[in-house]
């Protein structure tokens, strides 16, 4: 009987280290999954900043382009006004005194096409 009590002994121990390595694996197992998660989200982390320096380095490459554009072609507009004025200084007194001179000297003469009654 001491024999088959000392193996039920055997067993019951036998039982509870095997339970307590079950215990020690379940929580080596959840620690291992925790860290995972951590790893993958500092990796995701990681590569969303990556992600979002490239998409403001190409932004700021589009943006750049597009002021340098706006800035030609505000400086094509600069230049196109100035010539304008230019021209409109170099022209307007010979066409004032040409359309005073339309206006003011009328000299009256009868039309091609007018038929005198007689």
């Amino acid at each position: 009987m001491t024999s088959q009590s000392q193996g039920i002994q055997q067993l019951l121990q036998a039982e509870k280290r095997a339970k307590d390595k079950l215990e020690e694996a379940k929580k080596r197992k959840g620690k291992r999954l925790k860290q995972a998660k951590e790893e993958a989200i500092a990796e995701i982390d990681h590569y969303r900043l990556q992600r979002e320096k490239e998409f403001r380095n190409k932004q700021t490459n589009v943006m750049g382009s597009q002021g340098n554009l706006s800035a030609k072609i505000e400086e094509q507009t600069t230049e196109t006004v100035r010539n304008l004025t230019r021209s409109y200084h170099k022209n307007m007194e010979s066409m004032m005194k040409k359309l005073l001179s339309t206006i003011c000297d009328i000299k009256p003469e009868v039309h091609p096409n007018f038929r005198h009654a007689v």
